[in-house]
């Protein structure tokens, strides 16, 4: 059901790559709810991924763009607000990749070259972008800016590796910026903490099904869906939560507040 929640708003999504992507499902929600929107991801997930499709489906601009390159957010922002016939409403950043965590690096011999090339795409990122939109003033009065996260930000999951680092980099930024964007922009800007999801880059860490069902089973509503994950954001993309910023918001049946579920203890 939809509440028009996004009417004559405007977005740039982040990170569509296949159908079982968040990002795509997010993209799909805010234009259910009334938004007109932008698609980008970089060059290489354009080749391999079918954001293309979506884009014809959605009537959405795909274009691409490096997060990590400045000239390419800034043609993206640029081309967005041209296509979108004026100021951004809303962003969703929804961008992580790790080479060690690919290439089944221990997290106790990684490789540095690749973990700076890791915080650079899935934080450092972040900052770039909001950078580029704040210097570009192309945000709207009580906006949104929005990054996926995960728990491993605050707590050890020793098989997520150094994209538990990257995601506490992602988090800190959104506070650090928020401030800024709040007082000069009347801008928001959250992380939000999903659940395990099963993803196509999710789904690629070791031992993700382990603490996919561990999280289902220790989350007394159990873990939250990419859909219920894309109804979430549509509603802090919307007017409905203009007061809400700087937070890193959990998305996940329960999880991050649980000590012990017996039933956990019960099934070990």
């Amino acid at each position: 059901m939809a509440y028009n929640l996004l009417k004559g708003k405007r977005g740039i999504i982040f990170g569509a790559l296949d159908e079982q992507s968040i990002a795509w499902k997010v993209a799909e929600k805010c234009v259910e709810e009334g938004a007109t929107i932008t698609l980008t991801n970089a060059p290489v997930a354009l080749r391999f991924g079918e954001i293309q499709k979506l884009g014809e489906k959605l009537n959405a601009k795909v274009i691409p763009a490096d997060a990590t390159k400045m000239e390419d957010l800034e043609q993206l922002i640029d081309q967005s607000m041209e296509a979108l016939g004026g100021k951004i409403d809303f962003v969703l950043h929804s961008i992580g990749m790790s080479i060690n965590v690919r290439k089944k690096r221990e997290y106790t011999n990684l490789n540095h070259d690749w973990m700076q090339k890791t915080l650079d795409i899935s934080a450092i990122s972040f900052h770039k972008l909001m950078q580029t939109l704040y210097n570009k003033d192309a945000m709207n009065e009580w906006g949104s800016i929005l990054a996926l996260s995960y728990i491993a930000a605050q707590r050890v999951f020793p098989d997520y590796s150094e994209m538990a680092e990257a995601k506490a980099l992602l988090e800190s930024f959104g506070r650090s910026f928020g401030y800024h964007f709040g007082v000069k922009k009347k801008v928001r800007v959250n992380t939000l903490s999903q659940s395990p999801t099963w993803t196509t880059a999710g789904s690629g860490v070791k031992g993700f099904k382990d603490f996919f069902d561990y999280a289902e089973e220790m989350s007394p509503l159990g873990n939250a869906t990419a859909d219920e994950c894309a109804d979430y954001c549509a509603m802090l993309f919307s007017d409905m939560s203009r007061k809400v910023t700087m937070q890193n918001l959990f998305h996940d049946g329960g999880y991050s507040a649980m000590g012990i579920n017996p039933s956990v203890m019960e099934n070990g």
